[in-house]
């Protein structure tokens, strides 16, 4: 059987609240990048609504590094 740090949607479920944040707060950012330029700025509640779409395809990416890390650190080639 393998181990269950195999499974990337058992590493997505454990590291999405961590993602989000950060893809939230990196949002939140950009508004007040843009605000900086003249634009609108993108409030905190905007930016946590936008983080949840945009937080799948980060968490994907996160939990096949995160995967790679392991079988690196366990000495595994594949």
């Amino acid at each position: 059987m393998a181990p269950r740090t195999e499974n990337l949607w058992w590493l997505g479920a454990i590291l999405w609240p961590f993602v989000a944040g950060a893809v939230a707060i990196n949002v939140f950012l950009l508004g007040l990048i843009f605000a900086s330029a003249g634009g609108q700025a993108i409030a905190p509640i905007p930016a946590l609504i936008w983080a949840l779409p945009l937080s799948v395809p980060a968490t994907w990416a996160a939990a096949r590094w995160v995967r790679r890390l392991i079988r690196e650190a366990e000495g595994r080639t594949n």
